[in-house]
């Protein structure tokens, strides 16, 4: 496949024997999962979603071509994809997480956090990992109050100094009494 594709789950496991496969959810798109959707295995496969259902932090997928436990079997660890250009138009201000990895933090002052790595779902807001050049990692909430820019074409994200989080505790100077 000649397009930059996105990974929108993870096949975890087998559930009952009709070839339901439980899948670690990784997009952000609610609309990813509907029956008569197309995802892709990393071998540029396709699956059709036949149906789906949440079960605990995971979802139960039945895709039309995998008609057994024996063929779920077989799709155990399957990394699944989808094109980029199949992705949802976004608002301005708006990105996908994927684009952040590999974007510079810093903060409002200058001082560089590191490269984002990761990006943490959260329920009530995401968390981006940033680690710098020695290995520490700086955990940025993604929130209004602390995102000042993130520019995904120039790579770089500014964030606020916020003691503790982003900028050094500050330390209060000892007196001679």
């Amino acid at each position: 496949m000649g397009e930059p594709t996105v990974v929108v789950g993870v096949v975890t496991g087998v559930h009952g024997l009709r070839g339901d496969v439980s899948v670690q959810n990784r997009s952000d798109n609610p609309d990813r999962w509907t029956p008569g959707g197309t995802v892709l295995r990393e071998d540029g496969a396709a699956l059709t979603i036949e149906s789906s259902r949440r079960h605990g932090r995971r979802l139960i997928v039945k895709f039309a071509e995998i008609v057994d436990r024996t063929a779920a079997e077989g799709l155990r660890g399957a990394v699944l994809v989808v094109p980029e250009s199949w992705l949802p138009d976004l608002a301005d201000e708006e990105w996908w997480a994927y684009q952040l990895e590999g974007c510079e933090v810093r903060t409002a002052s200058g001082r560089i956090l590191g490269v984002v790595k990761e990006v943490i779902p959260n329920p009530a807001n995401d968390l981006w990992v940033a680690v710098d050049d020695e290995g520490n990692e700086t955990l940025v909430p993604a929130l209004a109050d602390i995102l000042i820019d993130v520019d995904v074409d120039a790579r770089t994200v500014v964030v606020r100094d916020v003691p503790g989080l982003t900028a050094p505790e500050e330390v209060p100077e000892e007196t001679n009494d």
